[in-house]
C-alpha cells in the first residue's frame, strides 16, 4: 500500500515535472519565437531602410542625370543658335559690303556720266557756235561769189555758160597736170620699194589659201539630273548658290530650263573652274558651303595644271623655244578662250605655222616668225582683266619680258593699230586673216553667211555707175564692175573708198573685207574664114 502510494506519488511528481518542463519549454519557445519575430522585424526595418536609401540615391541620380541632359540640350541649342546667328550676321555683312560696293560703283558711274554730259553739252555749244560761224561764212562766201561772178561777167563780157565752160577747161588742165605729177611720184616710190611691194604681193596671194581645220568650244552649261538637284544647288535660303558664286567668282543662272544650270563670267578660266566644280558637286551629291569650297579649290588646281600644260605643249608644237614661264602660263589660258567660236590657242598655233612657212619662202627668220605668230593674240588671255584692246595689252605684256621688238610690233600692229616696223608684222596679219577667214574657221550659220554676201553685193550695187557686184573669198572680198563710159579711172578710186566706208558703217565683220572696182572696155571682132585669102590674092 505504501509502495503503491509511493509509486503514485512518484508518478504524480513525474507528471508534475513533465508538465512543468512542458510549460517551461513552451514559454521558452514562445520567448524564442517572440525574440525571432523582433529580430525579423528589426531586420525588415533595416532592409526597408536600406531599400529606401537606395531608392533615394537612385532618385537623386535620375534627377541629376535629367538635369545634366537638360543642361546639355540647352547648351547645344544655345551653340546652334549662336552659330546660326553668326552665319546670319556674316551674310548680312557680306550683303552690306556688296551693296556698298555697288553704291560706290553707281556713284562713280554717275560721276562719269555727269562729266561726259558736261563735255557733251560743251561740245554741243562749240558745235552750235561753229555751225553758226560756218553759216555766216557760207553766207559771206555766197555773197562774194555772186559779186565776183557779176564782176567777171561784166569785165569779160561772157555769158554764164561760157564762163562756166572756161573755168571747167582750166580746172581740167590743172587736174591733168597734178595727176601726171602724182603718177610720176607713185611710180618713183614703187620703184624704190619694189622688193617690199613684191613681198606684200606674195603675202596677198597667200591669203587666198584655205585649209581644213578643227574648232573647239568652251561649254558654260551643266546638265542637272532633276529639279530636286537644282533645289540642292540653291540651298536653304540660297546659301549654297551664294557660297558657290563667292568661291568661283561666277554668276550661276538657275531658271526654268529643264536639266540645265548655266554659269556666266567673262574670265574663261574661272568659267572652266566653275563648270568642273559644279559638275563634280552634282555627281557627288554633297552640296554645302564647306564642300563647295573644297571642290572649287581642287578644280582650281586642276585647271591651273591644264593651263600650264597647254601653254607648254603649244610652245613645243609651234617649235618656239626660250619662252618665259609666265608667258607660257598666260598662253595656256587661251585654251579656254574663243573668238567667234574659234579656239584662240589653236588659232595662234596655226598662225605660227603659217608665219614660219611664209618667212622661209621670203628668206626671213622662220623661228622669229613662228614666235610672232604664236604670241600675236596673247592679249586675249587678259583682255577681261586689263583695259584696252588685246593688241595693246599683248604688246605691253611681252615687252615686260624683253621679247624681240618684232614680236612686240606683231602683237601691237597685226590689226593695223600701229604702223608695221618689221616685216614679220604683215606676215602675222596675213596668217591671222588666213586662219580666221577660211570657210568654217569661225562659226556662222548658213543664213547669216548668205545674208552677209547678199548685203555686200547690195551695198556695192547701190552706188551709181556699178553694173554688177560679186562677193568672193567667203565674203572677204567684193568686186564691183562699173560702166566704163560713165566712170573714169579717177572716180573708180573714190568709188572703192566709198564702198569700203559704207561697209564699215553698216556691217559687222571680223578682220577685213577687200573692195575691188573693175573698169574695162572690151572690143569684139570676128575672124571670117576666107577673107584673109582674098586679101592675099589682091596683093599678088
Amino acid at each position: 500500500m505504501n509502495g503503491a502510494m509511493i509509486l503514485a506519488a512518484v508518478d504524480g511528481m513525474t507528471i508534475a515535472v513533465g508538465l512543468g518542463a512542458l510549460l517551461i519549454g513552451g514559454g521558452l519557445v514562445f520567448a524564442a519565437m517572440r525574440a525571432a519575430d523582433r529580430s525579423a522585424a528589426a531586420a525588415r526595418r533595416v532592409m526597408i531602410e536600406k531599400e529606401a536609401a537606395v531608392a533615394r540615391e537612385n532618385a537623386e541620380a535620375i534627377v541629376k542625370k535629367a538635369e545634366a541632359e537638360a543642361q546639355k540640350k540647352f547648351v547645344d541649342s544655345l551653340e546652334r543658335f549662336e552659330r546660326e546667328t553668326a552665319d546670319t550676321r556674316r551674310e548680312l555683312k557680306e550683303s552690306e559690303k556688296r551693296l556698298e560696293k555697288r553704291e560706290d560703283q553707281l556713284d562713280k558711274k554717275l560721276d562719269v556720266l555727269t562729266t561726259k554730259e558736261k563735255k557733251i553739252e560743251a561740245a554741243d555749244q562749240r558745235i552750235a557756235a561753229r555751225e553758226k560761224e560756218i553759216a555766216d561764212t557760207q553766207t559771206e562766201i555766197n555773197e562774194l561769189r555772186a559779186q565776183q561772178r557779176d564782176e567777171l561777167l561784166r569785165v569779160a563780157r561772157l555769158t554764164p555758160d561760157e564762163a562756166r565752160q572756161l573755168c571747167l577747161d582750166r580746172i581740167e588742165r590743172e587736174l591733168e597736170r597734178e595727176c601726171g605729177q602724182l603718177v610720176e611720184r607713185l611710180v618713183d616710190e614703187a620703184t624704190e620699194n619694189a622688193k617690199e611691194r613684191a613681198r606684200n604681193i606674195v603675202i596677198g596671194a597667200i591669203q587666198r589659201y584655205a585649209a581644213e581645220h578643227t574648232c573647239e568650244s568652251v561649254v558654260a552649261s551643266i546638265d542637272v539630273p532633276s529639279d530636286d538637284m537644282k533645289g540642292r544647288i540653291i540651298g536653304r535660303e540660297g546659301r549654297n548658290i551664294r557660297a558657290f558664286e563667292k568661291a568661283t567668282g561666277v554668276t550661276v543662272v538657275v531658271d526654268d530650263t529643264p536639266g540645265i544650270v548655266t554659269v556666266s563670267v567673262h574670265d574663261p578660266v574661272r568659267r572652266e573652274v566653275a563648270r568642273r566644280a559644279m559638275d563634280k558637286l552634282i555627281k557627288d551629291g554633297r552640296i554645302h558651303p564647306a564642300r563647295i569650297e573644297e571642290v572649287v579649290e581642287e578644280c582650281t588646281k586642276e585647271v591651273d595644271a591644264v593651263v600650264v600644260e597647254a601653254g607648254r605643249q603649244a610652245a613645243i608644237e609651234a617649235n618656239v623655244n626660250g619662252l618665259n614661264k609666265k608667258i607660257t602660263d598666260v598662253l595656256g589660258r587661251m585654251q579656254f578662250r574663243t573668238s567667234y567660236g574659234q579656239n584662240v590657242l589653236r588659232h595662234s598655233i596655226e598662225v605660227a605655222f603659217l608665219c614660219g612657212m611664209m618667212a622661209d619662202e621670203l628668206g626671213l627668220d622662220g623661228a622669229l616668225a613662228r614666235r610672232c605668230g604664236l604670241l600675236h593674240d596673247i592679249g586675249k588671255a587678259m583682255d577681261h582683266e586689263v583695259e584696252g584692246s588685246h593688241t595693246k595689252i599683248g604688246a605691253e605684256f611681252v615687252k615686260r619680258f624683253n621679247e624681240h621688238p618684232a614680236v612686240i610690233n606683231a602683237c601691237a600692229g597685226h590689226h593695223n593699230d600701229v604702223p608695221a616696223t618689221h616685216p614679220y608684222t604683215p606676215l602675222v596679219a596675213a596668217a591671222d586673216a588666213i586662219s580666221a577667214a577660211r570657210p568654217g574657221a569661225r562659226r556662222e550659220s548658213l543664213e547669216r553667211y548668205i545674208k552677209r554676201l547678199h548685203d555686200l553685193e547690195a551695198i556695192a550695187t547701190g552706188f551709181e555707175g556699178v553694173r554688177s557686184a560679186y562677193a568672193i573669198e567667203a565674203g572677204r572680198e567684193v568686186r564691183a564692175i562699173v560702166d566704163a563710159v560713165r566712170t573714169d579711172d579717177r572716180s573708180s578710186l573714190k568709188l572703192a573708198r566709198d564702198i569700203a566706208k559704207r561697209i564699215e558703217e553698216t556691217m559687222q565683220f571680223p578682220g577685213e573685207i577687200k573692195v575691188t572696182v573693175l573698169r574695162e572696155v572690151r572690143a569684139t571682132e570676128y575672124a571670117i574664114s576666107g577673107r584673109g585669102r582674098v586679101v592675099e590674092e589682091a596683093r599678088q
